[in-house]
């Protein structure tokens, strides 16, 4: 059976796809043939969600966020476990830009090729973590994770506004502050390889945030809703958990949150 020639029903593919490598190899092509105009886009398409999303391997096993070990940066078993943990957090980034693009019809064109972009360059980064992972003496699915970004996926899945506001809007740009901190850590550790990969993921997840603000505030305006008392309620209506600092202030400008927010957010 052949793949998919549009782009969003390529997406779902590429989703439902459950070995990492495949995954990542299936979005590396399926980006390839939309640069080389190989690949069609029907904005209005009503796909059917099939059974099987996200596609991902049985290990790792996935237990509360409380339950996964402790990460230590004294020993090299710590910074694989904490390497690990990150290579989840990116192949789950992965999943939930494939599950944006193909899933919500009617979008500006723009919307599905920022989407494929931040598809393409997760893929990127959890194939940099893996690897390192390796070098280390471990693979993925050697340690335990949780799902928790995931669930905030599933909860979305009807409506592109709240998807928007709570997974990159605000999920992922916790991981805008988060990094720097971590960088520090493994640099400190002498794991410069992990370190640069980081910096890679820093860059990259601004754009992504970036993308995310952007299409929240697009999609208030297209309802006429206040962006301010919207993220606010939706952040009680589907429990996602407060935004609070410290903050990367720079790294926030740039993927376009107001002084305002943040100061209220302080």
């Amino acid at each position: 059976m052949g793949l998919p020639n549009e782009l969003r029903a390529w997406a779902l593919h590429c989703l439902l796809t459950c070995d990492p490598q495949a995954k990542v190899a299936a979005v590396a092509a399926m980006a390839a043939a939309h640069a080389d105009g190989a690949c069609t886009l029907d904005v209005d398409a009503v796909l059917d969600a099939p059974d099987g999303i996200p596609g991902r391997p049985d290990r790792p096993e996935l237990v509360l966020p409380r339950l996964v070990g402790r990460r230590s940066m004294v020993t090299v078993e710590g910074r694989a476990m904490l390497v690990h943990a990150l290579a989840h957090i990116e192949f789950n980034a992965v999943n939930l830009a494939l599950d944006a693009l193909w899933r919500f019809p009617g979008l500006p064109q723009q919307y599905y090729t920022d989407w494929l972009r931040v598809a393409r360059e997760e893929a990127i980064h959890y194939a940099l973590l893996a690897e390192h992972l390796r070098t280390l003496g471990h693979a993925y699915g050697d340690f335990s994770a949780h799902g928790s970004l995931w669930e905030m996926v599933e909860k979305t899945c009807g409506d592109p506004l709240a998807r928007m506001a709570l997974v990159p809007r605000t999920l992922e740009a916790r991981g805008l502050d988060a990094i720097p901190p971590l960088r520090a850590k493994l640099a400190q550790a002498g794991d410069d390889a992990a370190a640069g990969i980081l910096d890679i993921i820093l860059r990259d997840e601004i754009g992504h945030v970036e993308i995310g603000n952007r299409w929240y505030f697009y999609l208030c305006s297209q309802r006429g809703v206040d962006p301010v008392t919207t993220y606010d309620a939706l952040l009680v209506r589907y429990k996602a958990p407060p935004v609070r600092g410290p903050f990367n202030v720079a790294a926030r400008r740039q993927a376009g949150f107001t002084d305002g927010e943040l100061e209220a957010w302080s």
